[in-house]
């Protein structure tokens, strides 16, 4: 059936001959809407995971959990604003948003978008930063991984300055709109073009998740273990990858947005797809953490293969782990951050499973996401004549 609003542009004579009612129907809104819905659903649920692990199992909150959770609470304001978006018509053909809203619906939703990437843009770098902040826990006692993370921090700060500026500033006066031409109020404003402003933040975007998820390669790549364990480890560390698909999407988006005719009609997938960036994001970073509750539930595993936190600290030795702290595997080097001392033996092969600590000055080096991966860390031979050391429980 066709639309009310159709007919009476139709009538009253503001549709050019050439575009049928048909055309102007047609629709992508239903699909983009269960999409966004479905992945919002599927983020808060392994965010909210996320944090009962940690908080009930492992009993360690960080500043990384704090930072999803406040990623979470945009996301679901960022597609609150994308289906009110959709509901007005900012998805459909440019032709329907030009002859059949009227020009004070078309002014509110150039400002709702305005708002929804303000909190985009700002969701996508606290996600990040929470990326960041657990890698920094999971590399505490690697120096060089260390520097490696605080330049990137500094990058993606530096990255989201721009898009922020430019967000904001991108009419002269400063204003939420954003014109097309024909509204009333365009010739008050000096504007960049959408597509500009847009292409530049995606591009940003795209080289800050390049950065943020070849952290876990490196790390891998440097980990002492065989290729088996490195592909389980893998399997938990690198879904951030599908992000950098998704950041490219975007890209491709905003520039048919821009450049086609047809320019709002790809406005829909690219809110879709949005959403999806950010929740894919928050999925990648939060799967460690909210595995140790996933093995309870569904392995049945209890709380000493499954929590680091009623362990963590006191004096353990390290045999098989089938639970440990991320921040507790073996780098590839001889330096003094390896926890486990310099001399070791592969540990038996079916031996209790059991928590590895640092003591001494690396006590609190390590508060980690406890992550349930099977790999082998080697038995380490006590050394009373280092500093680091493994004792028995």
């Amino acid at each position: 059936m066709v639309d009310s609003r159709i007919q009476q542009a139709i009538a009253d004579g503001k549709v050019p001959p050439g575009i049928t009612a048909e055309f102007l129907s047609e629709s992508r809104d239903r699909a983009s809407i269960i999409g966004i819905v479905f992945v919002t659903a599927l983020t808060f649920i392994v965010v909210v995971t996320r944090l009962i692990s940690r908080s009930l199992i492992v009993r360690r909150i960080g500043i990384d959990d704090v930072l999803a959770a406040v990623s979470l609470a945009l996301l679901i304001c960022f597609v609150g604003l994308s289906i009110e978006l959709i509901n007005l018509g900012s998805g459909r053909h440019f032709a329907y948003i030009e002859y059949v809203l009227d020009v004070p619906t078309v002014l509110r939703t150039q400002v709702l978008d305005f708002v929804a990437h303000i909190i985009y843009t700002t969701a996508l770098l606290l996600c990040r930063i929470s990326g960041l902040a657990f890698y920094y826990r999971v590399c505490g006692l690697h120096n060089n991984f260390l520097i490696a993370i605080k330049v990137v921090f500094g990058i993606l700060v530096a990255g989201f300055l721009p898009q922020i500026f430019l967000l904001i500033f991108h009419c002269k006066p400063v204003t939420g709109y954003w014109p097309y031409g024909w509204e009333p109020v365009a010739p008050r404003y000096t504007c960049l073009q959408w597509g500009v402003v847009y292409s530049v933040n995606s591009s940003v975007s795209l080289l800050c998740d390049l950065l943020l998820f070849g952290i876990p390669i490196a790390m891998l790549r440097s980990l002492e273990m065989s290729r088996k364990r490195k592909i389980q480890l893998a399997g938990i560390l690198l879904p951030g990858i599908a992000v950098i698909a998704i950041s490219i999407a975007r890209l491709v988006l905003v520039i048919l947005g821009q450049w086609e005719t047809d320019e709002s009609w790809s406005y829909d997938p690219m809110l879709g797809v949005e959403a999806s960036e950010i929740g894919a994001t928050l999925i990648a970073l939060s799967v460690p953490g909210a595995k140790p509750l996933f093995d309870k539930v569904f392995f049945k595993k209890d709380d000493s293969q499954t929590s680091g936190a009623s362990h963590y600290g006191r004096k353990t030795s390290s045999f098989r782990s089938r639970g440990t702290a991320l921040s507790n595997l073996r780098f590839q080097t001889n330096s003094q951050h390896s926890i486990l001392g310099s001399q070791e033996d592969e540990g038996p092969k079916y031996a209790p499973e059991t928590s590895a600590t640092v003591g001494s000055r690396h006590n609190n080096d390590g508060d980690g996401i406890y992550v349930q991966v099977d790999f082998d860390i080697k038995e380490a031979r006590v050394n009373t004549n280092t500093t680091p050391s493994l004792n028995s429980r």
